[in-house]
């Protein structure tokens, strides 16, 4: 079985020593070939390349961004039973969509579930998202997508790594702090989400489409603002229509208790199993899908992707 492994260097928590041990774990079971990624959008290219010269099996080793680059690069040319299966081997600071599949949230545990997965010839279908802007290709997400004051606390933890802040959660929890109060608008909401067929829901201050749950996680901690969000349906969303503190923080503690039930409240929005919703704003907002800041925009179109990549697990 022919496999490609995508490997950031950078990522948070695998050193060389730690990915060369990985290595030898599969050189028994697979004909296997190291792909490192030098910069962003490396792993697509990689993956694309993978699919195109058949590979089997392609063997993400890095945090959601790398994922989500190797499925974009799978799924270049649309779904098909015939492109290679996705491996996790989480390596990032959160870990969302492998924690999600339920595998370890390290890379050696991860790695002795993909090998059994591999051995006895498990395989998992499950559904993704996709997202589109005017004059932007589209692009897949594995967990959730964001606009407004989620995106907004992405970037500036993205301007905070960049400066050499360390990834963990305390990190986006401070920059959510911070932001909320000094960064972001709270006065005026700028969004609308749209559904075909349904009255548009008007006055957000942000949204966060999920196509899975947990949305992410505090430590251990699951964060859930949809909780019935699942692989195997459409997607949710998430929307506050307040940024008060107290509505804000009410939404919070139940993100951080709810299991099964959707969030309450008569600032909160709800949509589930949504096949498509289109997300406008009055003036360009922050965007984000699985943790990776995008820029602004005024409007963008989610879809769900029913069955759309074989993961093994």
């Amino acid at each position: 079985m022919r496999a490609m492994l995508i490997a950031n260097p950078k990522a948070t928590s695998t050193s060389r020593r730690a990915r060369d041990i990985l290595m030898r774990a599969f050189t028994g079971d697979l004909d296997l070939v190291l792909a490192e990624t030098g910069h962003r959008g490396h792993a697509t290219e990689l993956a694309r390349q993978a699919a195109v010269d058949g590979y089997d099996v392609v063997i993400a080793l890095g945090g959601d961004g790398t994922v989500n680059e190797a499925v974009n690069g799978l799924l270049a040319d649309g779904p098909s039973a015939d492109l290679p299966a996705l491996a996790v081997l989480p390596s990032g600071s959160a870990n969302v969509f492998a924690r999600a599949l339920g595998l370890p949230g390290d890379p050696i545990g991860a790695t002795t579930v993909v090998l059994e997965a591999l051995r006895a010839g498990r395989y998992r279908t499950v559904g993704l998202g996709t997202a589109r802007h005017p004059g932007g290709t589209e692009r897949y997400f594995t967990f959730c997508a964001g606009v407004g004051l989620d995106a907004e606390v992405v970037r500036e933890v993205e301007r905070r790594r960049h400066a050499g802040s360390r990834a963990d959660p305390s990190l986006y929890v401070r920059t959510a702090v911070r932001h909320f109060f000094s960064g972001t608008d709270r006065r005026h909401p700028a969004l609308t989400l749209e559904q075909p067929g349904r009255p548009p829901k008007s006055g957000l201050f942000l949204a966060v489409i999920s196509n899975t749950s947990p949305w992410t996680f505090m430590g251990r901690l699951p964060v859930n603002p949809s909780p019935k969000a699942n692989f195997g349906r459409g997607l949710d969303v998430f929307g506050m229509r307040s940024l008060e503190i107290g509505p804000t923080v009410g939404a919070v503690v139940q993100m951080l208790t709810a299991r099964t039930r959707p969030l309450q409240g008569r600032h909160i929005v709800n949509v589930h199993d949504a096949a498509e919703v289109t997300l406008r704003s009055e003036r360009p907002m922050a965007f984000q899908l699985d943790g990776d800041y995008l820029g602004e925009q005024r409007s963008v179109t989610f879809r769900s992707v029913p069955k759309a990549i074989r993961i093994v697990i």
